[in-house]
């Protein structure tokens, strides 16, 4: 059964949490929900084309994504595959998508501050070089024009600056 993306599956009783499913006409789903007799999991591509009575197998493996040097200047998708028209990221390393973040008292401190070149927000809210920072607001307040400010306000400071946009234009 198929909607939305979301697919209801039976036979699969080896599946686990977290794995990749392999669509066996094209495709590839993840497992979200593990039930007795079935189990749910989102398709990571076009719904287009499945049908109740495809073959599903599992594949023992969890989401990962490309990590490394070679992904700076790289525009990816939520999958870690490029949407920006260079040609395919020959990453040595790989990541699951879903691991246990370090905790507090083992992250790096961060004590150097990052100069965004927005002096309000240098003076009233400083961010920390090696910080995360979440932009929030309304449509139209300038988020994307703060962020990329500060990124380019980091060109000759030795920085690597990672901008991750969620959500979707309307």
């Amino acid at each position: 059964q198929s909607g939305d993306g979301i697919i209801r599956l039976s036979g699969l009783g080896g599946a686990m949490a977290g794995e990749i499913l392999e669509i066996v006409k094209g495709g590839k789903a993840l497992v979200l929900n593990l039930e007795e007799n079935e189990v749910g999991a989102a398709l990571l591509e076009s719904d287009e084309g499945v049908v109740a009575g495809d073959e599903v197998r599992t594949t023992g493996k969890v989401m990962e994504v490309p990590v490394g040097p070679e992904l700076i200047g790289r525009v990816v998708n939520a999958l870690g595959q490029p949407i920006d028209g260079k040609g395919p990221i020959n990453a040595s390393a790989s990541s699951p998508v879903e691991k246990i973040a370090p905790g507090v008292a083992t992250r790096k401190s961060v004590g150097v501050p990052l100069q965004t070149g927005v002096k309000a927000i240098d003076a009233m809210i400083p961010v920390g070089r090696g910080q995360r920072e979440l932009i929030i607001g309304d449509r139209q307040t300038g988020k994307t024009t703060i962020a990329l400010d500060a990124i380019i306000n980091q060109k000759g400071q030795n920085v690597i600056c990672v901008y991750v946009a969620i959500g979707q234009k309307a």
